[in-house]
């Protein structure tokens, strides 16, 4: 089992915020808790964890309760090996720790994969949101899925690329930025993932991508889409990275078409991983957005 002390010291030191745990009947989710007032809930993806967020948390944490979990099967929560990794439970893990923690009304911010788990609780909660931030993600269906993460879906090569090789994570390293990761930050994004164990849910994440309406998350996702629209009166501020390969502006666009009145801003050279291509001005600036009543 993972704990937070194994955690080498050089990542400590970019992510120094104490590890809080919470049982699920499949295993302990873990999740950062820090600072009090209105929650801001931040959601990550695949195959990141709750350190994609390390640079906002500071900044949020001296006004508002910052509540960071990593799903399960990442980061620093357990890895279930003969679990079901599926957004529907994806969700349900969410919504199961949220209740426990008896959140008011939150804030939500999410990106790849913590747009349709964290949208996918939203839509059962909307009177639990207040305001939602948008980084490089979805909660609907598209066509425009990149060959190459359509290829982590080959049966057998797929997961054994993922899985064996690490090929999902480390690829995300270089190519989910346009500037190279500092080495700490790099093994920052590894190190939960060493084994060949500790990446089933990268690879069942990916799987989990439905591409066509015969697989069953494709009415999971539909459904969220269409309970969108009971989201429209909240504020949603969009922070996009232009160069971003896989969620590109044509998902923008999608997140324009259902919430009109969404503020963007553009970060023309930020990659998929748009925090860490972020300047510390324009991390700032999400933090003030959030901060601000």
């Amino acid at each position: 089992m993972v704990i937070h002390t194994e955690v080498p010291a050089p990542i400590r030191a970019l992510f120094p915020f104490h590890v809080h745990e919470y049982a699920l009947p499949a295993g302990v989710m873990r999740y950062v808790d820090e600072g009090s007032g209105t929650p801001v809930v931040l959601l990550h993806g695949n195959p990141t964890w709750s350190f994609f967020y390390r640079r906002l948390i500071p900044l949020l944490r001296t006004q508002r309760r910052v509540i960071a979990p990593d799903h399960l099967g990442c980061g620093l929560s357990d890895k279930p090996q003969h679990y079901r990794y599926s957004l529907v439970n994806h969700i349900a893990n969410l919504e199961s720790l949220l209740t426990w923690l008896d959140v008011g009304p939150v804030d939500l911010v999410v990106h790849d994969w913590g747009g349709a788990i964290g949208m996918g609780w939203a839509v059962r909660h909307p009177d639990l949101v207040r305001r939602i931030v948008v980084l490089n993600t979805a909660a609907f269906l598209s066509p425009h899925v990149p060959l190459r993460i359509a290829a982590g879906k080959l049966p057998r090569l797929g997961e054994w690329a993922i899985r064996q090789l690490n090929a999902f994570a480390i690829a995300a390293t270089t190519m989910a930025v346009t500037r190279p990761l500092p080495a700490a930050v790099r093994e920052g994004y590894l190190w939960p993932y060493r084994t060949f164990a500790d990446r089933i849910a990268i690879a069942r994440f990916v799987q989990d991508i439905p591409l066509h309406p015969g697989h069953p998350t494709w009415p999971v996702v539909d459904a969220i889409d269409r309970e969108l629209v009971h989201l429209r009166d909240k504020p949603v501020r969009i922070f996009w990275g232009g160069r971003d390969w896989c969620f590109d502006d044509r998902f923008l666009a999608g997140w324009l078409h259902r919430f009109p009145s969404a503020h963007v801003t553009r970060l023309d050279d930020a990659g998929h991983y748009v925090l860490e291509d972020a300047s510390a001005e324009m991390i700032a600036l999400l933090a003030h957005w959030l901060l601000s009543e």
